[in-house]
């Protein structure tokens, strides 16, 4: 009995151990995957009459160049290009700059700028829609950890997880049809 107590114990312990370490190198791309999760079903609570959203998109442009999209909102109004950030802290960042900071009590850390991130999903779906010429795109980036948004300079939208249903619903003037949105191929 006891020998049979000591090979569970050391299963169990192994088992731990690979599950620590296997969170620790994978910890951003679970925090990551948390924040865009949270989003889509903030997403679902947009009036699925009026809206199609499609989550997690890989596109490929003429060059061969990958966009991965966080989340695409199809509607009469436009397209609503959603980049999410799982981050906590303080964040500071212009729209302009390369980098934006992170501020974690005296910590600083560099991340790519979001909004320059996000235009590069906008031009890979402008370059796959080029035939739609009409179309409106609206990027928007989204922070859904408990970051602080601090000294934001950006015309694109920088907003909380909680505001993106009502900047989507915040009305535009209509500029496709309803046959027109369900007949984008992307």
């Amino acid at each position: 009995m006891n020998i049979f107590f000591i090979v569970i114990c050391a299963i169990l312990g192994i088992a731990f151990f690979s599950l620590i370490v296997f969170l620790g190198f994978n910890a951003t791309k679970i925090k990551g995957w948390f924040g865009e999760k949270n989003i889509s079903n903030l997403l679902e609570k947009l009036d699925s009459d009026k809206y199609i959203t499609i989550n997690d998109i890989l596109i490929k442009n003429e060059k061969g160049n990958t966009s991965q999209i966080d989340h695409l909102v199809v509607s009469v109004y436009g397209l609503f290009v959603i980049e999410t950030k799982n981050y906590k802290g303080w964040i500071f960042g212009n729209e302009k700059a390369e980098k934006w900071s992170q501020v974690i009590y005296r910590q600083k850390n560099f991340f790519r700028n979001p909004v320059k991130q996000n235009w590069s999903h906008v031009y890979a779906l402008k370059s796959i829609l080029k035939d739609y010429s009409d179309l409106r795109y609206v990027p928007i980036v989204v922070f859904a950890g408990s970051a602080v948004l601090k000294q934001i300079v950006s015309n694109v939208p920088v907003i909380y997880d909680y505001e993106i249903v009502s900047k989507i619903n915040s009305r535009l003037e209509m500029i496709l049809s309803s046959s027109q949105c369900q007949g984008l191929k992307l």
